[in-house]
């Protein structure tokens, strides 16, 4: 009996993570060069962020 509890509330501790979504991914552009990259934070100061979010690192994927 003392190991279905266990198991009962080990699975209603894991059930938010499981429904948890990867991180979006955009656009950013350097202000010194122009340069764009796609990451899912700024890559620091001197970036503007272009577009997105993306589903994908290559910023491809459609909007979500």
């Amino acid at each position: 009996m003392k190991m279905r509890w266990v198991f009962l509330l080990l699975a209603l501790g894991l059930s938010p993570v499981a429904l948890a979504e990867p991180a979006p991914w955009y656009a950013w552009m350097s202000k010194a060069d122009g340069k764009i990259v796609c990451a899912q934070t700024s890559p620091g100061e001197g970036w503007v962020r272009l577009g997105g979010p993306y589903r994908t690192a290559r910023c491809s994927a459609g909007p979500r």
